[in-house]
């Protein structure tokens, strides 16, 4: 069984969320998940601590008594506890630092019922049916099935695309900037960074003016002008603005 845990130290916020994934199991009775509510993040954390509990995926406000939603976070990753998180909140304050403990998403209250049923489904994965996506690409006298989910970022180079992948490797190909894009429309993890970039923002740890880091341990040094449109699509994607 899936383990959710909620925490928020309000009572209406809770009843809330438990109440959206009440309607979301109705919806989807092949999944199998309990959910159990704490509004207290150091009871939570007692019971993982003492291998009494252990969340698959949490939902968390940033601002708890006594302390952030974000060290709660650290400290559930300190002890090895590798659960999906999803921060709720009322403000987009701490979004860079979420992702920093490897956050799902984080979303800005009033938080909508298909808000939540989206994040839910990519959760998920729709129950573990959804087939993976990919990209037929030619790169030398060989085509190449690649999963666009392991596409961390493109790179123009002259006439030709380098395109890298979460395992290290890369892969050459004759074609336009344009046209990848445009093989990659449909799916608004993939943003452009500059003229030169398209970025996987599944693969993002972090960005600052003049950088992008990413969880292979690259980096893209950003075009000029680049960074705030750069910035828009990541707060975008994973607050939920446009999803």
């Amino acid at each position: 069984m899936y383990r959710i845990a909620l925490c928020d130290d309000e009572t209406e916020e809770l009843n809330k969320a438990e109440n959206i994934l009440e309607k979301y199991r109705e919806q989807h009775k092949a999944l199998d998940f309990s959910v159990q509510r704490f509004t207290d993040a150091e009871e939570m954390l007692q019971k993982v601590r003492k291998k009494e509990y252990e969340p698959d995926l949490l939902f968390m406000d940033i601002y708890l008594p006594g302390r952030l939603g974000i060290d709660v976070a650290k400290e559930l990753r300190s002890m090895g506890n590798g659960c999906r998180i999803v921060f709720v909140t009322t403000s987009k304050d701490f979004a860079l630092e979420a992702f920093r403990v490897d956050a799902d998403q984080y979303l800005v209250k009033p938080v909508m019922e298909e808000e939540l049923f989206s994040v839910l489904d990519r959760i998920f994965d729709k129950a573990g049916r959804k087939q993976k996506k990919y990209l037929s690409l030619q790169a030398g006298n060989r085509i190449h099935k690649v999963p666009m989910q392991e596409i961390v970022f493109c790179e123009a180079q002259k006439k030709s695309q380098c395109i890298y992948l979460a395992d290290g490797s890369q892969l050459q190909v004759r074609m336009t900037m344009a046209k990848i894009y445009d093989m990659l429309a449909g799916s608004p993890e993939f943003v452009k960074a500059g003229m030169s970039y398209i970025v996987n923002l599944e693969h993002v740890d972090s960005l600052n003016t003049s950088e992008l880091q990413l969880d292979n341990g690259g980096k893209i040094y950003l075009p000029r002008g680049s960074y705030h449109p750069l910035r828009e699509s990541y707060f975008g994607y994973y607050c939920g603005d446009g999803q």
